[in-house]
């Protein structure tokens, strides 16, 4: 893919015997929403942790391949965590607002780079609440704990605080599954539009939801990848016939 923004190249991860992603190769396009699906313990979860090494948290964890970010490898051992990090932002299944405010929230990672000047962190915090829709309903309590927001609320506010170090990559690990179907909307469009900027890559298990966001979608099956390509190819024309099956819920 000529505008791919990330490039993983016979990618193999092993949790001490069990080898849980088995020689994957998929190129995912610099900006546009891909959606990882597949049943439950496919590897799509791991696989969306190589992508800014969080993997390497674990024990045990052997991992072999490629994943290039514009063209750099990424598993390099001169690679910058802190940096790669900051260029691949994170957001979990269950919202982890800090024991904050709302703004310390979103200016911690600000801080953490550097970043002192209150006229610039004002901006910053703004920026990233407005990035993730959500600074109308919070800006009257900037001040007030991040705890007292709703699951929605605190998930949107886990997106605006990985938006604040202005990443070029956003990895979303079933953001909705623990939220109800007003706030998953929300979420929703938010993913769509957050696409337009940035490279979304989100794994979820509500094949609707890939069908309603995803410009481009994978097919994870036992570790492998069984296919990938754009969404409405992948979600109406399967080549694979693991595809087929599960699409059709026979798996």
């Amino acid at each position: 893919m000529k505008n791919a923004r990330i490039s993983v190249i016979d990618l193999n991860l092993h949790y001490g015997k069990k080898h849980a992603l088995k020689n994957i190769n998929l190129a995912i396009r610099s900006s546009g929403v891909t959606a990882l699906v597949g049943p439950s313990g496919c590897g799509k979860s791991s696989f969306l942790k190589c992508l800014n090494r969080m993997n390497d948290l674990l024990d045990n964890v052997r991992i072999e391949g490629r994943v290039l970010l514009d063209g750099e490898d990424i598993y390099d051992k001169r690679t910058d965590l802190t940096q790669l990090r900051k260029r691949v932002g994170m957001v979990f299944q269950q919202p982890v607002p800090f024991p904050f405010s709302i703004y310390d929230n979103i200016a911690y990672g600000p801080r953490l780079h550097g970043i002192r000047e209150r006229r610039k962190l004002d901006e910053i915090v703004e920026t990233a609440l407005r990035g993730a829709a959500v600074f109308e309903e919070v800006k009257d309590r900037l001040g007030k704990p991040a705890l007292g927001l709703s699951g929605g609320q605190q998930q949107r506010l886990c997106i605006a605080r990985a938006l604040a170090v202005e990443p070029e990559v956003l990895l979303m690990d079933e953001p909705t599954s623990a939220l109800d179907p007003v706030s998953t909307l929300k979420i929703e469009e938010l993913m769509k539009a957050l696409g337009r900027k940035y490279t979304v890559v989100v794994v979820t298990h509500n094949m609707q939801q890939a069908v309603r966001v995803a410009d481009d979608a994978a097919f994870f099956w036992e570790g492998e990848l069984a296919e990938a390509g754009r969404a409405d190819d992948l979600f109406c024309r399967p080549r694979d016939k693991r595809t087929g099956a599960y699409l059709a819920g026979r798996f």
